[in-house]
C-alpha cells in the first residue's frame, strides 16, 4: 500500500512539475525597461545656406515650397570636438510663417544618430525625433532637443532610448 501512496504522489509531482514548466515556457519573457542616456553638446551653427529647388517663384517671398536648408553644425563637449550634425529642411510653408520638415544625422565618434523634426524660424526650442542610428546607437530611439542663442550657437540635448532588437534573431554581428 506504501508503494502505490508513493507511486501516486511521485506521479501527482510529476505531472504538477511537467505542468509549471509548460507554462513558463509558453509565457513570453517580459521585455527589459529600455534604458536612457542623455548626451549633451554645445552647438556651432553653420552659416544659413538655402538652396532654390523650386523654379516657380514668388516675386514678394524670398522661398517657394520645396526650397531647401541644409546645415553642418559642429558638437563640442567642454570645449573639445565632439562630432557634428548634418541634414537638411525641405521647406513646406513659406507663408505666413515658414515651416520646414527637416532631417538630420549626428554623426559622433561610436556611430550615427539619426532625427526628424519640423521647425519654424526663431529660439523656440526645437523638439526631434529620434529614429535610429549605427554603430553603439544601432537599436535607439528617443527624443532631443535643439536650442539656439541667437549667436550663433547653442545646445543639442539627446535623450537616447536603447530599445530592444526588432529581429534578436538577426544579428548582423
Amino acid at each position: 500500500m506504501q508503494k502505490l501512496t508513493l507511486i501516486g504522489v511521485v506521479a501527482v509531482l510529476t505531472l504538477g512539475l511537467a505542468g509549471v514548466v509548460s507554462v513558463a515556457a509558453a509565457s513570453p519573457a517580459q521585455p527589459s525597461p529600455p534604458t536612457a542616456k542623455e548626451l549633451l553638446f554645445d552647438v556651432a551653427f553653420s552659416p544659413f545656406t538655402a538652396a532654390a529647388t523650386n523654379n516657380v517663384r514668388d516675386p514678394d517671398s524670398p522661398f517657394s515650397v520645396g526650397d531647401e536648408v541644409v546645415f553642418h553644425d559642429q558638437l563640442f563637449t567642454d570645449g573639445t570636438s565632439a562630432g557634428d550634425e548634418v541634414g537638411s529642411c525641405v521647406i513646406v510653408s513659406p507663408a505666413p510663417e515658414l515651416l520646414s520638415n527637416c532631417t538630420l544625422v549626428v554623426r559622433l565618434t561610436d556611430g550615427d544618430i539619426t532625427g526628424q523634426f519640423a521647425t519654424s524660424p526663431g529660439p523656440a526650442p526645437k523638439p526631434i525625433a529620434l529614429t535610429g542610428g549605427t554603430g553603439i546607437y544601432r537599436n535607439v530611439g528617443g527624443d532631443a532637443t535643439l536650442v539656439e542663442f541667437g549667436d550663433g550657437t547653442g545646445t543639442l540635448t539627446l535623450e537616447v532610448v536603447s530599445l530592444a532588437p526588432r529581429h534578436p534573431g538577426l544579428s548582423s554581428n
